[in-house]
């Protein structure tokens, strides 16, 4: 009997002889059902319960808090509350522009931000080339605990351990005294103050701050440098020309960011040395908005303040994710 295409559900091939069994046909790829909304959310309910509490901190204390910007457009007084306290439109940001005050807090805080920028963003970037660098695993994980753990200490305890060491009585000061050389005043000298904050800064976060860069770092791929080490490529140029242009859409977006963020310098560890240098040069954004609004209870220039920062944050952030987008980088959003 004679197999027919017909008898198989088959097709027999343009060039096929008479004797030849047919072709089957392709069988079309079977197309899974879309789950519905609820049917995911069945599914990553565990997933969906563990993201919950931060997605309420969020709520409550950033996207909630942004109501109380209300306060810089009127005279707010605490015990009327927000919605009965008398509106005053602009007047609090005229008496803000107006404050000598908040124009030297806003010096300083552009000076220390910039200083920030210059020494302090490039920190966990070499910090973190040097890791990637080093061979034994054992060791890398042990430098790595050791740069890690200032982020976890306060700045209570940071600016303690540096008045041990290099305030009056300091080390520093000691060993000097002991072998007959001048002391240096540091902690409580005006004109050191915005470099020893920004050092301060390097030796807390420069460590927790590599942890992305290392993370981008061991995407690079292994064989670029191979292909530049044969091609004669030194150390140097394997840096400038394979890892930082991998590496580049990480900096840029850490670098708007860091920009969006660029005038809240901190408020605990101004706040701590601010009275050893005075406000003149110890005074930014962040504690000015403590003392003129929580200690002379002038809420609203305080929250004029503010709200001038943040506008200003959203702006640069902005404006760095439109020159970003030139540059042929993502940026933090399309």
């Amino acid at each position: 009997m004679t197999v027919t295409a017909a008898s198989t559900g088959g097709t027999p091939a343009p060039d096929a002889a008479p004797g030849d069994p047919p072709v089957p046909e392709p069988r079309a790829p079977k197309v899974k059902p879309k789950r519905t909304r609820a049917q995911r959310l069945r599914r990553d309910l565990f997933l969906v319960g563990l993201m919950l509490p931060g997605v309420i901190y969020f709520v409550v204390f950033h996207y909630g808090a942004l109501f109380g910007n209300l306060i810089a457009f009127k005279d707010y007084v605490t015990f009327i509350g927000v919605w009965d306290s008398a509106w005053v439109g602009i007047d609090n940001f005229t008496v803000l522009l107006g404050d000598p005050d908040f124009w030297n807090a806003a010096g300083n805080t552009v000076v220390i931000a910039l200083l920030q920028l210059v020494f302090f963003f490039p920190a966990p970037l070499a910090l973190a080339l040097l890791l990637n660098s080093l061979v034994g695993d054992k060791i890398r994980r042990f430098v790595q605990s050791v740069v890690y753990l200032p982020h976890f200490i306060s700045w209570v305890i940071v600016v303690a351990l540096f008045n041990q060491v290099l305030g009056d009585v300091g080390v520093l000061n000691g060993i000097l005294d002991d072998n007959g050389l001048s002391t240096i005043d540091i902690i409580g000298n005006p004109d050191a103050f915005k470099p020893l904050v920004v050092v301060q800064v390097i030796w807390k976060e420069a460590g927790w701050g590599t942890i992305i860069f290392l993370a981008a770092l061991a995407n690079v791929d292994e064989q670029l440098y191979e292909a530049s080490a044969i091609d004669g490529a030194g150390w140097w140029r394997r840096l400038w020309h394979v890892t930082l242009p991998a590496i580049r859409p990480v900096i840029v977006l850490l670098l708007i960011l860091r920009l969006g963020d660029i005038l809240t310098v901190g408020f605990e560890q101004f706040f701590l040395q601010r009275d050893a240098v005075g406000p003149e040069v110890g005074e930014v954004l962040d504690t000015f908005i403590y003392w003129s609004g929580i200690q002379d209870g002038h809420f609203g220039v305080a929250a004029a303040a503010g709200l001038m920062k943040g506008v200003l944050g959203v702006a640069l952030v902005y404006t760095a994710n439109k020159i970003s987008h030139r540059l042929g980088e993502q940026g933090v959003y399309r």
